[in-house]
């Protein structure tokens, strides 16, 4: 787990506080992060219309996506997303703005104050200063990223959302999601959408992708169980992207929107939830201009991102993308489909070796393994016999061809902050 490093000392000794936490192996439930919120006065209960974000990949993208449109339309907006790239700081929006230090110590020690004796996780803890942030700045909405899964996840005490809704879904975090259970499927995809799914809420719509039958049936109980809406693509709403930009059509009418300036043809898909979302809800109105603009504007650092010129990529073209799980492996694939690229590897020892370099099997042109900064991370020899290894980023960088080929650095999230900050390219 990154806890984060700070150069404000009263941050770090709190996020040293943060980093002393230990949870109980296999602890499930909700008990834990409504304690502590009761200790804080229930601020998840004080906030503005909340926008609701799971998935397995493309819920960060919807979350960049839902702000770039709120805010192209004035409105001020609250975000809590997850992980941090850099710095701690950017879990935490207040009103368009990330978190200062000051603010953000204050925040710390008061909820870590409240939550003695309460054995709260450090994402419990997080998430407890976000509401505790938001319920004291005013703001016209408020969207917040699922950490992991949904049924269990600590946003996942929001009473009634404006709109819910799930991205893609993928295998990922199988230790958590797919534990054996009593009454959840067993088959592996399903069970992720069981998971996602158990974040609908009476009285808020629950906004989706299609999927395959497994996966649907699960949300469809979902929605039966609690009472309310399901707004799925391809029955309530549909979707498609040619070259003409984004076409978007539901029971209210027909939108054409510009094609997503994120890079990825799968952007798309996340800019029509994001769309989707919008237009499902009834507490906040906003133009089909604004949501244009959003599509146009929104930036969401370390997902396909072309890194600006700096100390990593001055010479040559390089990309950059935190994507772990075969799911991401497959859109980093159809991305570069009949292009060779120098792959930059680093992957957790916990997430599998094969889940980027399968898809890009016929793309890599040369492979090099790094280490993930700070965490345990698979070696060379976990990826074949066929790439080298290199101490760190700009020594892999350093030892490529000097040839025309673009650069992949990829595997973790948490490569990709080290490798943002290498290149002073700081998430803001």
């Amino acid at each position: 787990m990154d806890f984060g490093r700070s150069d404000h000392p009263g941050v770090q000794s709190q996020l040293d506080r943060l980093a002393d936490l230990s949870v109980p192996d296999g602890r499930l439930g909700l008990d834990t992060i409504r304690d502590v919120l009761a200790r804080l006065g229930d601020p998840h209960l004080h906030l503005p219309p909340v926008f609701h974000v799971a998935g397995t990949n493309g819920k960060g993208s919807v979350c960049a996506f839902l702000r770039a449109m709120l805010e192209a339309d004035g409105k001020s907006v609250h975000v809590t997303t997850s992980p941090h790239l850099v710095r701690y700081n950017e879990r935490i929006r207040v009103a368009g703005k990330l978190v200062s230090d000051e603010e953000l110590e204050a925040l710390l020690q008061e909820v870590l104050d409240a939550s003695i004796g309460q054995g709260p996780s450090f994402f419990e803890v997080t998430i407890a200063a976000a509401f505790l942030a938001f319920s004291r700045t005013p703001a016209d909405s408020c969207v917040v990223e699922v950490g992991l899964g949904g049924r269990f996840d600590a946003t996942n005490v929001l009473k009634q959302p404006a709109v819910c809704g799930i991205a893609a879904l993928g295998i990922d975090h199988e230790r958590f999601l797919l534990t054996p259970e009593r009454g959840a499927p067993d088959d592996p995809i399903s069970r992720i959408a069981f998971e996602k799914a158990g974040i609908a809420k009476p009285g808020s719509p629950l906004v989706t992708l299609d999927y395959d039958e497994g996966p649907t049936l699960e949300i469809e109980r979902a929605v039966l169980r609690v009472g309310t809406a399901l707004k799925m693509r391809g029955r309530e709403w549909h979707a498609s992207l040619d070259v003409a930009g984004l076409h978007y059509a539901d029971f209210d009418g027909a939108l054409e929107l510009p094609t997503p300036a994120l890079p990825g043809a799968h952007q798309a898909l996340n800019a029509a939830l994001a769309v989707a979302m919008l237009r499902h809800q009834q507490q906040i109105s906003i133009s089909r201009e604004a949501m244009a603009e959003g599509i146009r504007s929104a930036r969401w650092p370390a997902r396909l991102q072309r890194l600006s010129d700096g100390p990593l990529a001055a010479k040559r073209e390089v990309w950059l993308d935190g994507g772990h799980n075969p799911s991401a492996g497959e859109i980093l694939a159809r991305h570069f489909a009949g292009q060779r690229v120098h792959l930059v590897l680093g992957m957790l020892d916990n997430k599998n070796p094969d889940a980027l370099l399968g898809p890009l099997q016929g793309n890599v042109a040369s492979l090099t393994v790094v280490p993930v900064p700070g965490h345990p991370c698979h070696q060379l020899e976990a990826f074949g016999s066929n790439g080298v290894a290199a101490h760190d980023v700009p020594e892999a960088l350093a030892a490529l061809p000097e040839d025309q080929l673009p650069v992949l650095i990829a595997g973790s999230l948490y490569l990709a902050g080290e490798v943002l900050r290498l290149n002073n390219e700081l998430p803001d």
